[in-house]
């Protein structure tokens, strides 16, 4: 059985194992990093964290970020990052669905647009983000990161 839904303070385990396939040159956060920066996460009313559960186990997952603005009628903008399926449960349509519910909580917030950034190599994830109604030719995406490396 199949569950997509927000998530909560018991999927932290799991979420970071999904991120660790996403992004395995991340620096390793000591547990009690993770657990105060996932409860900010959950906390945070602008933040949803959208799963897709499988038999009991976390298989997908992505990140809407909902961000206020004076622009476009006073209507918040939606970020979506952090899209990742398990390996072991791509190819079911895991992706699609959590995207379609982030989009959908950020229409139900009335958000003009939603942004999604993905790398440019990915060319399998644009033909997913193309399915469920993103365009590529719409908007340039710049990006610009942090000079200061963390660990």
């Amino acid at each position: 059985m199949t569950t997509i839904r927000l998530a909560t303070p018991q999927d932290l385990p799991a979420i970071v194992k999904l991120y660790e396939e996403l992004r395995s040159h991340d620096p390793k956060m000591s547990m009690h990093t993770l657990k105060v920066t996932w409860d900010e996460l959950l906390n945070n009313p602008g933040v949803s964290i959208v799963v897709a559960e499988v038999d009991g186990q976390l298989a997908s997952t992505c990140q809407l970020g909902v961000i206020p603005t004076l622009t476009n009628g006073c209507r918040p903008f939606g970020i979506i990052e952090h899209v990742i399926t398990a390996e072991s449960f791509r190819r079911r349509g895991l992706s699609q669905r959590v995207l379609e519910k982030a989009l959908s909580l950020a229409w139900e917030q009335h958000c003009f647009k939603v942004m999604l950034l993905s790398g440019a190599t990915r060319t399998s994830a644009h033909k997913l983000y193309e399915k469920v109604g993103f365009k590529s030719n719409i908007e340039n995406g710049f990006v610009i990161k942090s000079p200061v490396q963390t660990s």
